[in-house]
């Protein structure tokens, strides 16, 4: 997974995971878009980060069943580190 802020544009880009195009795209909350390959989420767009990001990325959550702590890992560190990409590695967790 890959993020990255744009502190010129205010918005976060996060890559779930590489898609040679999207084909269409979800926009599931004001300030969340969905880019989406063959029906699958591939990227997330946050906009206007600064407002937030817990709700957008619950609506997004609850459109794709996408792992809501990945992606708030993903947005803060962006956040974090403005205008740099940001790499992380999210695992599934295991049993305890």
């Amino acid at each position: 997974m890959r993020a990255d802020y744009d502190s010129e544009a205010n918005a976060i880009s996060i890559v779930i995971v590489d898609a040679a195009d999207a084909d269409a795209s979800d926009e599931v909350h004001p300030r969340a878009i969905v880019a989406l390959a063959a029906g699958k989420a591939v990227e997330v767009q946050l906009l206007y980060p600064d407002l937030g990001v817990s709700e957008p990325l619950a609506a997004v959550r609850e459109r794709y069943a996408l792992d809501h702590e990945a992606l708030q890992a993903a947005a803060h560190s962006a956040l974090a580190a403005p205008d740099r990409v940001v790499s992380l590695k999210v695992s599934g967790r295991t049993p305890a």
